[in-house]
């Protein structure tokens, strides 16, 4: 299965939410597609049903593959604490999200694409992997030749208000330069996601 490229919004009303962001569009139809509109009527789901709506919706706000995903979700269960928890640690950890989160790009999609052009580095290298997992104390930074991009410079002169409430990042808007100083707690991490129910799909 290849990354979601097709209409987000109507993605977002598959969902009954705006996972990509404030979408002015998914405020106007937040029915879910399709020709029957608002007069279709929709059957009780089965807990099957919910529990995998809710690991496509994760999967689609990160933009990771089913391999990765699984793969994160077993690193998670290898940790000490919560697994739902530290499924999403580690997906905000990704480098892709850090770059989005800091402000670097407006969106997940646009971070993949600065980190696999290689205008990134961490703690000095250039990493074209979106997947590369950060770890506490390393810093992210724009390659040198790539500080003048527009997309780039204009990401971070418009970054969002929530862009500057991540307290786990550090970001200098002059050096271009941020910081992954933590894992985030999980009333930290905004995503509304409900992760309980991705642990008891994985659990069957």
């Amino acid at each position: 299965m290849a990354r979601y490229t097709g209409p987000k919004t109507k993605k977002a009303r598959s969902f009954g939410e705006a996972i990509y962001g404030p979408d002015k569009y998914f405020e106007r139809r937040k029915f879910p597609p399709g020709q029957h509109g608002t007069s279709r009527k929709r059957k009780q789901r089965s807990d099957y049903a919910v529990q995998l709506t809710e690991k496509q919706k994760a999967k689609y706000i990160y933009g990771v593959l089913e391999r990765q995903f699984r793969g994160t979700f077993e690193r998670a269960t290898a940790k000490h604490g919560v697994t739902g928890e530290w499924l999403l640690k580690l997906l905000e950890a990704r480098l892709d999200n850090v770059v989005f989160r800091i402000g670097l790009a407006r969106t997940r999609s646009g971070a993949r694409q600065l980190v696999s052009h290689k205008h990134i580095l961490v703690n000095g290298i250039v990493s074209n992997s979106p997947s590369h997992q950060l770890r506490p104390g390393d810093v992210i930074s724009v390659r040198g030749k790539s500080q003048s991009m527009d997309v780039i410079k204009d990401s971070v002169a418009n970054r969002s208000p929530e862009s500057r409430r991540y307290t786990w990042l550090e970001f200098s808007p002059d050096k271009l330069e941020g910081r992954f100083i933590e894992y985030p707690t999980r009333d930290m991490i905004p995503e509304k996601i409900n992760e309980q129910l991705i642990v008891e799909l994985y659990s069957k």
